[in-house]
């Protein structure tokens, strides 16, 4: 996906602020204003995903010897952070109006959700081809909940025109709020398991040992780490010990490794040979049922 893209979606999404903040202040609405907030807190999001996104094509350099692999990880995190506070401040919100109902226009949050749904469905699309991504998933996340959100006002709407019952309106907002609370929850988690050196998900530690054994000449493998870098990026170090043998069979050997890690979705592998029959520095992993490949 382009940068371009997100920079159109920064656009509309403050033209929809201000759509919002006008409908919600002249229907008095608090569902209105809350999702107004709940969609400017998109802008410093799309804005940091932007930037994340243009560092994430950086090469590597000196002082940054893996690249910026983990910008867009570090903005997803920011932006969690950033959507839990919001999300406590509309729950509060919402009970304050609660306690004192309010009569809202209804025609006001009909005709300005309907605004806000086609926008940001149009944001959603844009996005949906960049859902691995965790950084443009926390965006795409988002603004599929700004999306349902504004399909819970009009209809909010609708029932508060034909009935007496001023209270759906902070009730909707309440409802944004635990929605955005509990997105936001799971990528705040998914994206602090990258930054502090959390296993892939899906990769076990064990399964990778035992396939790197199944290679011809490994005898034993320990101080296996294997990583994220950040999307599908996955690294690995590890040590194996191999008998004595030339330089020319020892490139083979970490060929093979290299080799047979890829298929555990590991494009960066630094694995460090041993000579076999050393004493034990460090935890072993010696799966006992490997059998060598012939």
């Amino acid at each position: 996906m382009k940068p371009s893209v997100l920079a159109w979606a920064m656009a509309a999404t403050l033209g929809l602020v201000v759509a919002e903040v006008l409908g919600g202040l002249l229907g008095r609405s608090v569902a209105l204003l809350n999702d107004a907030v709940h969609n400017l807190s998109d802008v410093p999001a799309l804005g940091i995903s932007w930037l994340a996104m243009r560092w994430a094509e950086r090469p590597a350099d000196t002082e940054k010897t893996y690249g910026y692999h983990r910008a867009g990880t570090l903005a997803a995190f920011t932006n969690a952070m950033l959507l839990v506070v919001l999300a406590l401040w509309l729950g509060y919100e919402a009970i304050e109006r609660l306690r004192t109902p309010v009569a809202v226009v209804e025609s006001w949050m009909i005709w300005t959700s309907l605004a806000a749904l086609a926008v940001n469905g149009g944001i959603t699309l844009a996005l949906v081809r960049g859902h691995t991504d965790l950084n443009l998933r926390s965006i795409l996340v988002h603004n599929f909940g700004d999306a349902l959100s504004n399909i819970a006002i009009i209809a909010g709407a609708i029932v508060m025109r034909y009935a007496r019952m001023p209270w759906i309106d902070p009730l909707l907002g309440l409802a944004i709020g635990l929605l955005v609370l509990y997105s936001s929850i799971g990528i705040l988690r998914a994206s602090a398991h990258i930054l502090l050196e959390g296993r892939p998900h899906g990769t076990q530690v064990e399964e990778v040992a035992r396939a790197i054994l199944t290679v011809e000449h490994v005898q034993e493998v320990h101080d296996v780490h294997i990583w994220s870098l950040g999307g599908e990026y996955n690294a690995l170090s590890c040590h194996a010990r191999i008998p004595d043998m030339h330089m020319d069979e020892c490139e083979r050997v970490l060929a093979a490794i290299r080799k047979k890690v890829q298929q555990f979705g590991i494009e960066h592998s630094t694995v460090q040979l041993e000579r076999a029959g050393l004493p034990a520095t460090s935890g072993y992993i010696m799966p006992t049922s490997a059998q060598k490949s012939s």
